[in-house]
C-alpha cells in the first residue's frame, strides 16, 4: 500500500503518518526529514541539495525523486509525507512508481482552515537547547518560558510567527489546488477533517484504508 498525505503546515500529517506507519507496518517517508538527514550525512545527493538550500532555492523535483527512490522500500508499503506538492511532481512520482511496477493507492487531504493553522502554529514554543516542542495553549511547559526537559529557554521560531504562517498557508493553498484536482480526477483523493482530535482522524484513516471508503 502506497499513500500520500497532503495538507497545510500544522494539519497533523506528520503525527498521523507516524501513527499509521506503526499500525500498518508502513515506512514513513517525510521529505523534510529526508533532506535534513541527507545533508547531515553529506551523501552525494545531500551535498547537491545543500547547494540549492544554501542559496534559498527550492530543491529540484529530479533531486527530490532521486532521494525518495534511494530510500523507497523495494517491497512493502509506505507513506509519502510532504511530496508531491505540485502536479509536475505528481507526474514524476507516477512515472517513478510505474518504473518499479507499483501504483499509488490513496491520497489523503488533511483539511484545515487558515485560522486554525495560525492558532496551532503561532502558539508553538521550541527549546533553544534540546529542540523539544511545546504549545502555549495545548501543551504548556510547567514553568513559563523554560523547557521541562533540560531547563533551556523556550523561543518562537521565525516560521511560527503569524505573518509567516499566513504566507506559508497561502502559498500552500495556491500550489495545492491543481494537485487536489489532479488526484480527484484519478479518484484517489479522500478529504479528512483535520480539526478533529488525533484519535478520530486516525480512526477515519484506518476505516478508509481497510474498507476502501
Amino acid at each position: 500500500m502506497i499513500v500520500v498525505f497532503l495538507g497545510p503546515p500544522g494539519s497533523g500529517k506528520g503525527t498521523q503518518a507516524k501513527k499509521l506507519s506503526q499500525e500498518l507496518n508502513l515506512s514513513h517517508i517525510s521529505t523534510g526529514d529526508l533532506l535534513r538527514e541527507a545533508v547531515k550525512k553529506q551523501t552525494p545527493l545531500g551535498l547537491k541539495a545543500k547547494e540549492y538550500m544554501d542559496r534559498g532555492e527550492l530543491v529540484p523535483d529530479s533531486l527530490m525523486i532521486a532521494l525518495i527512490e534511494e530510500v523507497m522500500p523495494k517491497e512493502g508499503g509506505f507513506i509519502l509525507d510532504g511530496f508531491p506538492r505540485t502536479v509536475p511532481q505528481a507526474l514524476v512520482l507516477e512515472d517513478m512508481l510505474n518504473r518499479h511496477g507499483r501504483n499509488l493507492d490513496k491520497v489523503f487531504l488533511f483539511d484545515l482552515s487558515e485560522e486554525v493553522v495560525v492558532e496551532r502554529l503561532s502558539g508553538r514554543l521550541t527549546c533553544s537547547q534540546c529542540g523539544a516542542v511545546y504549545h502555549k495553549k495545548y501543551n504548556p511547559p510547567k514553568q513559563e518560558g523554560i523547557c521541562d526537559l533540560c531547563g533551556g529557554k523556550l523561543i518562537q521560531r521565525e516560521d511560527d510567527k503569524e505573518e509567516v504562517i499566513r504566507k506559508r498557508y497561502r502559498v500552500y493553498a495556491e500550489q495545492t489546488k491543481p494537485l487536489i484536482e489532479f488526484y480527484q480526477e484519478r479518484n484517489k483523493l479522500t478529504r479528512l477533517d483535520a480539526e478533529q482530535d488525533i484519535q478520530e482522524v486516525n480512526r477515519k484513516l484506518l476505516e478508509v484504508l481497510k474498507n476502501g471508503g
